[in-house]
């Protein structure tokens, strides 16, 4: 590889967002004097013209449903350039390590990413084989084991991605909005078992600048944002880091909403961090609740119980923050009354248009390398490694579970294609219809949509609620 040598990256799914793993190794690449291009194969065509002329191709494989489809974009990119370095780079990247490597990737970056991949290509530049690099016991190797590295970090470089109308925008319930994305932190502090942070990271996690953050955050609002999510894996791991950009970008941006995600005990930690959080503009908390089942959760070890996260709800409540909880609907140990149970909490406590219809269907996924791999349970309800589809197979021992999943499954894909999926309540009462019915028992009544209070159609989201 020469260093006038093309290089290109591709972005395979990032919830919707302008794809922050494409901007931000962009800069690093770029400021060394880089050709890059960038394509976010999501929502445009990759052109075959400038992956024939690439000499490196890096892959980012952030989560489950990317990792797919970059597999099948290396397929064709080998076809197209069989002489090109070909690069994944990204959590699932060093969970697949093995299987990219034996399967036709030169190399696999893990981790921190940005620092890594310009070391890479300056290597092949300077005239170091593929097989030199990939190989493990080569010092400075791209052989997947994740970099956790403190590095330096640059304003990602968004010129040329498309731009945010082509993305997720923020419904506010009155008009959609165009929304950005950022991240203060990276890694996570927690080891849930079933999250894939866990055995890259491992309990790790690194600061981005403020200045960096906000300079971000200020080159989206050039481009027409009109919020920002805040994409770290927990926001609140940096409490004070996280509120000094917060104030600083209210004062530059007054009236710029956002949304972040954080734990249940972090909400229940820091009570007093969301009525400041509202008034500078936060609209909604995500918090992955995955469960009300203490049983699921202490087999996930979330670190919350039920209570918990009924005093979470309580809390932000009172700041007038809406939490959008995310799920793990289906597990080993939950059962069909957990199920029901699940969709009783959520009526309850009046949840039904805080939650994107998907949730119901989310089936625990265990990668190669999860943390949940260690446990001596899971042998009793693990199945074989399903390599092509970059997880292991399990099946629930109540084969009612597996049919409601595939069946709740179905109905939402259907809402979705047809657009119902945005009337969360006609399409809750119909998954409680489809639980009752797998149950044994009678399905619950629904309440005419013309009753329902105004305030629960007005829950903010995002347009994007499809991942994993």
């Amino acid at each position: 590889m020469k260093r006038d040598d093309d290089i290109l990256l591709i972005s395979c799914y990032e919830l919707g967002h302008q794809p922050f793993s494409l901007a931000s190794p962009a800069a690093r690449l770029k400021s060394e004097g880089y050709n890059v291009s960038v394509v976010d194969a999501a929502i445009e065509p990759v052109p075959e013209d400038i992956v024939r002329r690439a000499g490196f191709i890096g892959i980012s494989v952030p989560m489950h449903t990317a990792m797919r489809v970059g597999m099948d974009l290396s397929r064709r990119i080998r076809i197209l350039n069989p002489g090109a370095h070909l690069c994944f780079y990204g959590l699932y990247a060093t969970l697949n390590a093995e299987y990219l490597l034996s399967h036709g990737a030169d190399s696999v970056i893990g981790g921190e990413f940005e620092q890594p991949l310009c070391d890479l290509v300056g290597k092949l530049c300077d005239g170091e084989s593929s097989a030199a690099i990939a190989d493990p016991t080569s010092a400075g190797g791209a052989d997947g084991a994740p970099n956790l590295t403190r590095q330096s970090w640059l304003v990602p470089n968004r010129d040329t991605l498309p731009g945010l109308k082509r993305y997720a925008q923020l419904d506010n319930g009155i008009e959609s909005l165009p929304a950005g994305y950022t991240e203060t932190t990276r890694g996570c502090l927690h080891t849930c078992l079933h999250c894939p942070i866990t055995p890259v990271y491992n309990g790790r996690f690194f600061a981005v600048p403020a200045d960096v953050v906000l300079a971000d955050v200020e080159q989206q609002v050039r481009m027409g944002a009109r919020h920002i999510t805040f994409g770290d894996p927990d926001f609140l791991n940096g409490p004070t880091h996280v509120l000094r950009i917060l104030r600083r970008m209210s004062d530059v941006h007054p009236g710029l909403t956002f949304d972040f995600t954080t734990k249940i005990e972090h909400i229940l930690r820091h009570p007093s961090f969301f009525p400041e959080a509202r008034d500078l503009g936060g609209i909604f908390v995500v918090s992955a609740v995955e469960s009300v089942s203490d049983l699921v959760l202490e087999r996930l070890r979330k670190g919350h119980t039920r209570d918990d996260v009924v005093r979470a709800l309580a809390i932000l409540r009172e700041a007038d923050l809406p939490m959008r909880p995310s799920l793990v609907a289906f597990t080993p140990w939950a059962t069909m009354d957990d199920y029901l149970d699940l969709l009783d909490f959520v009526e309850v406590h009046d949840l039904v248009d805080h939650i994107d219809p998907v949730q119901y269907t989310i089936r625990l996924l265990v990668p190669p390398g999860s943390a949940l791999l260690a446990e001596a349970d899971t042998r009793s309800w693990i199945g074989e490694l399903d390599e092509a589809s970059f997880t292991y197979a399990w099946r629930h021992d109540d084969g009612r579970m597996d049919r409601l999943h595939q069946r709740v499954s179905r109905l939402v894909e259907e809402a979705d294609a047809s657009g119902e999926e945005r009337v969360n309540r006609r399409v809750f009462h119909r998954i409680r219809c489809l639980a009752a019915e797998a149950a044994g028992v009678e399905a619950p009544s629904e309440q005419p949509f013309h009753d329902i209070p105004l305030k629960r159609r007005r829950v903010p989201r995002l347009t994007e609620a499809w991942f994993c």
